[in-house]
C-alpha cells in the first residue's frame, strides 16, 4: 500500500510538473526596446528601431506600433534588434510613438520636423562655400546647423553633437580612414620627389614635347582616360604629376582641376573594368531579383553604358576645349588670367594644398632627375593594378566564368580598392625616398622632412574632406534622400521617367556629395518603378521599348550621380581633384558649374528624352557630341596663348 501511495504522488507531481510547464513558458517575460534612428520627417516614413526581447528563437511575435495613441501597423518581429519603417502621416510637432508586445508596452517622445528642414545643412554649406568661398567654415556651419535640428534647437547640445555624434565617427569610419591615410601618403610621396627633383625632372624631360597649352591639356585628359581603374587613383596621379607641366605652360590651376575631374569619375563609371562595376552591378542584380526578372545585370550594365550621357559628354567637351583651347564663362577668366600675367591662382584664392612650400623645394645643386618621379608613380599605379588583382581574385573562381574577360572584369568588381590605394601610397613613398636616399641627392633626415612637408601640405584638403562626410552623416540622420525621392513620388511617367530620374539622381547626389550613396538609395526605388509603370503602359517585358526604358533608368540613376558628383562641394572627388592640382576649391566648383550645367542640360534634352521614345542611342550620342564641338567653337574663346611663353616664364 505504500508503495502504491508513492506512485501515485509520482504520477501527480508528474501530471501537475507537465501542466505547469506550458504556463511557465507562457509567463517567459517579453521585454521590448523603442529607440530613435534619425531625425522624424514631415512626408517621410517614421524610422525607429525595436529590440524584442523574451520569445524563444524561430518563434516571432506580433508587435503593435501606436502614435499618438492610434494603431499604425502590427508587425510580426523575431527576437532582435529591428530597423522598422511606416507611414504614421505624422504632422510637424510633439508626438508619442509606443510599441506593445505580449503585454508588454514601450514608448517614446518624438519631435516631427518639418521634411523641408532635411535639405538645409547641404544647402547651408553649399551656398555659405560659393557666397563666401570659406569651404571649411562652410561645412562647418552646415553640420552645425544639422545638429541644431537633430538636437531640439538647443545651440549648445548642437555645438557638442557636432563634433563627437559626425566629426570623429567620420574619421573613425574604416573606408574614410584609408581615404585620408592614402591621401596623406600620396601627399608625401610628392613631397619628396619634389624635394630630390623629379617634379622638375619631369617638367624638364617634358618641356621638348609639351610646347604648347594644347598639347599640355590633351595630355592631362589622356593620362586621366588611361588610369581609369579607380576614380581617387586616377585624381591624385594625374593631378600630381601634370601640375608642374600645366604650371610650366601657364595653365591655370582651376583648368587642370577641371581636366582632371572631368575625366576620373566618368571614365570609372563607364568602363567595364573599374573598382565602380562590382558596386553597381550588385545593385541592378538585387532590383532584377526583387522583380524575379531574368535579366543578366552586367549586361544591363553594358547595355547602359550607351545611355550615360552625361558621363561620356564630360569625357567629349574635355577633350574639345583641351584641344581647341577655348573656353567661355569662369573659366576663360582664369585661363587669360594664367596666360597674362602668370597667375596660376586667383590674388584671393587660397590652394587646397599648398606644394609649394619650402620644405619640398628642390635641393640646391642636385641634379633634376625625372626617374626620381616615374618610379614613384609607377609604382603607385603598378601596385594599385596588383592590388585590385589580389584582393579580387581570391573572392572570383575561374571556373564560374565561361571567359576570361568576364572573369577579369568580376576579379575587378569584387576588388578591395582601399586596401590596394594604401598599399600603393606606402610603396610609392617607400620608392620615392629609397631612390633619393640611395643617389645620395638627400639625407635621411632631409628625406623625412619632405615627407612630413608632403603631410602638412594635405591638412587642408583632409579636414575638407572630413568635414564633408560629416555633412553626409547629418543628411543621412535627417534622412534628406528619403525626403527628396518621397517629394518626387507620384509624379513619374513611364517616358519621363529616365530624365526625372536623372534630376532626381543628380539633385541627392549635389545635397549629399556621395554618388555611391545615391545609387544605393535610388538603384532599389526606380527599377521597380519602371517595371511597373511600363506593364501598366501595355508593354511587355519582351518588347525593345520596355528595355530601352529600363536600361534609360538605370543609366540615369549613374550618370545623375556622377552629375552631382561634379557640381557639389561637399563632394569627396571633387575635392580631392582641387587637392591633386594644388587649386583653390571653391575656385574649381565655380569654374567647372557651367561645363557641367551645360552637358547635364545636353544630355537630357538630346539623349534621356529622345532616347525614352525609342530613339537610338547612337544617335543621340552622335547628335550630342557635335552639339558639343559647335557650342565650344562658338561660344569659346582663346585666352592670349603665346607659343615658347612657358620657356619665358621660366
Amino acid at each position: 500500500m505504500p508503495s502504491q501511495t508513492f506512485s501515485r504522488l509520482l504520477l501527480a507531481a508528474a501530471a501537475l510538473a507537465l501542466a505547469a510547464a506550458p504556463a511557465a513558458r507562457a509567463a517567459t517575460p517579453v521585454e521590448i526596446e523603442l529607440a530613435a534612428r534619425g531625425a522624424a520627417l514631415t512626408g517621410a516614413p517614421l524610422a525607429r528601431r525595436v529590440a524584442l526581447a523574451g520569445p524563444d528563437a524561430g518563434e516571432r511575435l506580433p508587435v503593435a506600433v501606436f502614435a499618438d495613441g492610434r494603431l499604425v501597423t502590427t508587425l510580426e518581429l523575431a527576437p532582435g534588434e529591428h530597423e522598422i519603417e511606416v507611414e504614421a502621416g505624422l504632422a510637424a510637432g510633439r508626438h508619442r510613438i509606443a510599441a506593445e508586445a505580449g503585454g508588454v508596452r514601450a514608448e517614446l517622445g518624438l519631435s516631427v520636423l518639418p521634411g523641408w528642414l532635411s535639405v538645409v545643412p547641404p544647402l547651408v554649406a553649399i551656398l555659405l562655400a560659393l557666397a563666401f568661398k570659406d569651404v571649411l567654415v562652410a561645412l562647418a556651419l552646415g553640420v552645425f546647423s544639422g545638429a541644431l535640428f537633430l538636437h531640439g534647437w538647443n545651440p549648445f547640445v548642437a555645438f557638442a553633437r557636432t563634433i563627437d555624434s559626425f566629426i570623429v565617427p567620420a574619421l573613425a569610419d574604416g573606408s574614410h580612414a584609408a581615404i585620408l591615410i592614402f591621401s596623406t601618403l600620396l601627399g608625401g610621396m610628392v613631397g619628396v620627389i619634389s624635394r630630390s627633383g623629379g617634379t622638375h625632372g619631369i617638367v624638364d624631360a617634358l618641356t621638348p614635347y609639351a610646347t604648347s597649352a594644347r598639347r599640355g591639356q590633351v595630355a592631362t585628359w589622356l593620362m586621366g582616360v588611361l588610369i581609369f581603374f579607380d576614380d581617387y587613383a586616377n585624381t591624385l596621379i594625374v593631378g600630381s604629376t601634370m601640375r608642374p607641366v600645366t604650371d610650366r605652360l601657364r595653365i591655370s590651376r582651376e583648368k587642370l582641376a577641371y581636366i582632371v575631374d572631368s575625366t576620373a569619375a566618368p571614365v570609372a563609371s563607364v568602363v567595364p573594368i573599374s573598382t565602380w562595376i562590382g558596386y553597381e552591378i550588385g545593385l541592378i542584380g538585387d532590383a532584377f531579383t526583387g522583380l524575379d526578372l531574368a535579366f543578366n545585370p552586367f549586361t544591363a550594365f553594358v547595355g547602359s553604358i550607351l545611355f550615360r550621357f552625361y558621363p561620356i559628354f564630360a569625357l567629349v567637351l574635355g577633350f574639345t576645349i583641351a584641344f581647341s583651347c577655348r573656353d567661355f564663362g569662369p573659366m576663360l577668366k582664369a585661363e587669360l588670367r594664367a596666360s597674362n600675367t602668370g597667375k596660376l591662382v586667383g590674388d584671393d584664392d587660397v590652394p587646397l594644398a599648398d606644394y609649394d612650400s619650402p620644405e619640398t623645394a628642390p635641393k640646391a645643386g642636385k641634379p633634376r632627375r625625372a626617374l626620381n618621379a616615374l618610379v614613384p608613380i609607377a609604382t603607385v599605379i603598378g601596385v594599385t593594378l596588383a592590388g585590385l588583382w589580389i584582393t579580387g581574385a581570391g573572392a572570383v573562381a575561374r571556373s564560374d566564368y565561361p571567359s576570361t574577360l568576364r572573369w577579369v572584369q568580376e576579379v575587378f568588381s569584387a576588388a578591395d580598392s582601399y586596401k590596394a590605394l594604401l598599399w600603393a601610397s606606402l610603396a610609392g613613398l617607400t620608392a620615392a625616398m629609397a631612390l633619393a636616399l640611395a643617389q645620395r641627392i638627400l639625407t635621411v633626415r632631409e628625406a623625412t622632412g619632405a615627407m612630413v612637408g608632403g603631410f602638412k601640405s594635405m591638412l587642408l584638403a583632409l579636414a575638407t574632406l572630413l568635414l564633408a562626410w560629416s555633412i553626409g552623416a547629418v543628411c543621412g540622420e535627417l534622412h534628406t534622400a528619403e525626403y527628396l525621392v518621397g517629394a518626387t513620388r507620384g509624379a513619374l511617367s513611364v517616358h519621363w521617367l529616365p530624365v526625372l530620374t536623372f534630376v532626381l539622381s543628380a539633385a541627392i547626389s549635389f545635397a549629399t556629395g556621395t554618388s555611391w550613396g545615391t545609387m544605393a538609395i535610388l538603384m532599389p526605388l526606380v527599377i521597380p518603378i519602371s517595371h511597373h509603370l511600363s506593364l501598366a503602359g501595355g508593354l511587355a517585358v519582351d518588347d525593345r521599348l520596355y528595355y530601352l526604358l529600363l536600361l534609360g533608368t538605370i543609366s540615369s540613376v549613374l550618370a545623375g550621380s556622377v552629375w552631382g558628383d561634379h557640381c557639389s562641394p561637399i563632394s569627396d572627388t571633387t575635392i580631392l581633384s582641387s587637392m591633386a592640382s594644388g587649386c583653390d576649391h571653391i575656385a574649381h566648383v565655380r569654374t567647372q558649374l557651367p561645363y557641367a550645367l551645360g552637358i547635364g542640360v545636353l544630355g537630357m534634352a538630346i539623349g534621356d528624352v529622345p532616347t525614352a521614345f525609342g530613339l537610338s542611342p547612337w544617335i543621340s550620342l552622335a547628335a550630342g557630341s557635335a552639339v558639343i564641338v559647335a557650342g565650344v567653337l562658338w561660344l569659346g574663346k582663346r585666352s592670349d596663348w603665346r607659343p615658347g611663353a612657358a620657356a619665358k616664364a621660366a
